[in-house]
């Protein structure tokens, strides 16, 4: 078997979100800011890339670009209208066609590239070419629904990589597992009468879309039960996500019986995130990654697709998406993460980690249920 494909883009990091500061417009009271001031920034992702590089890691991978999307990708999840629409503005001066999802002028190519990338990484792992594929994708999807676009989001990346899949290579249960701090509520809402495509989301509850939790919502219709969502507590930490994956995550792959696994990898989970308040570091993301490695090896044949969503600490991300390229490579590089010892400090006390995982045992009773 090939090594690891990674899929990246330098037009990705080209895409702007405008003038905004953090995620506020600019006017009124919100001052410009000093430098891009757009949470969703092209550093974070094209600091991962150089550490990538820098490191030696990229000697171990299969590093492609790939072409983008095409309209007949698109259209298996997005209406023609809401593509116009988006390409309209995209071509004049960009705008917000959605909520908080602010783009500039050439972002429609830019979007339909960054679905390339990981429809382009979906095939590669399918068609026996690669072990395993990280698709450095930007702008994100997660949120993105088939008519708006949400929360940095303007392309459903995944959704529109698995219907090509499904279109190319006849796959037909495929989960994806969101690890990103906030709701997955894009592929969610795409998926959620599907029985064939189980979708769960881990994510600080309340976060975005603002006061969401959702563990109540199990899909509909002949997709019910295929949809699951793990609201955790804000400072849930590191046991958190790791208890939530051995009681829920795993024992539901094991019922489903995927024959692919797609990541939507968020990486504000992390303990210096300005967007949420969660308590990640980079062994975490290894773990998780170790994981979801195993089981894809396990129930699929080792198929397994990292797709980069999240991720606002420009100075963090690189640390925690490294470590899950190592992972996805089985290689360990001499990289260390100068903030493991401080984050490893600032997990919850033995209490709060006592009281989220008996959370999580009602959350996982009430899915057997």
């Amino acid at each position: 078997m090939s090594k690891t494909a990674f899929f990246t883009d330098e037009r990705t990091f080209w895409h702007t979100g405008g003038t905004h500061a953090l995620f506020f417009p600019v006017g009124g009271w919100v001052q410009p800011p000093s430098a891009s001031g757009y949470a969703e920034s092209p550093e974070s992702k094209r600091r991962l890339l150089a550490l990538i590089q820098a490191s030696g890691l990229a000697a171990s991978l299969d590093m492609q670009g790939a072409p983008a999307a095409s309209d007949d990708d698109l259209l298996r999840i997005h209406p023609r209208d809401y593509l116009e629409r988006f390409k309209a503005a995209s071509d004049a001066n960009g705008g917000d066609l959605g909520e908080l999802a602010p783009f500039g002028k050439g972002s429609y190519e830019i979007a339909a590239l960054s679905a390339g990338l990981a429809m382009s990484a979906v095939d590669t792992v399918l068609a026996g070419r690669a072990a395993n594929a990280f698709s450095l994708s930007r702008p994100p999807g997660h949120h993105c629904l088939r008519d708006k676009p949400m929360g940095f989001c303007l392309l459903a990346n995944i959704p529109v990589a698995i219907e090509a899949a499904r279109a190319k290579h006849a796959v037909e249960r495929v989960a994806v597992i969101d690890w990103d701090v906030h709701h997955g509520n894009g592929t969610q809402s795409i998926y959620y009468d599907d029985p064939n495509t189980l979708t769960i989301s881990l994510h600080q509850e309340g976060c975005f879309p603002p006061g969401y939790s959702g563990a109540d919502e199990r899909g509909a219709g002949r997709g019910e039960g295929a949809n699951i969502n793990i609201p955790l507590l804000p400072g849930g930490g590191h046991d958190a996500y790791l208890y939530a994956f051995e009681r829920i995550v795993l024992p539901a792959l094991e019922r489903f019986k995927p024959e692919l696994i797609v990541v939507a990898s968020g990486l504000d989970a992390s303990a210096v995130d300005p967007l949420a308040r969660m308590l990640l570091h980079s062994e975490s993301y290894r773990a998780m990654t170790q994981l979801v490695r195993d089981a894809a090896e396990r129930h699929c044949g080792g198929r397994l697709v990292i797709v980069h969503e999240g991720g606002y600490s420009e100075a963090y991300v690189p640390f925690c998406g490294h470590a899950i390229v190592e992972t996805l490579a089985d290689v360990r590089t001499k990289v260390e993460d100068p903030m493991l010892e401080l984050a490893i400090l600032q997990q919850p006390s033995a209490r709060f980690v006592a009281f989220q995982r008996q959370l999580i045992d009602e959350m996982a009773d009430a899915i057997a249920r």
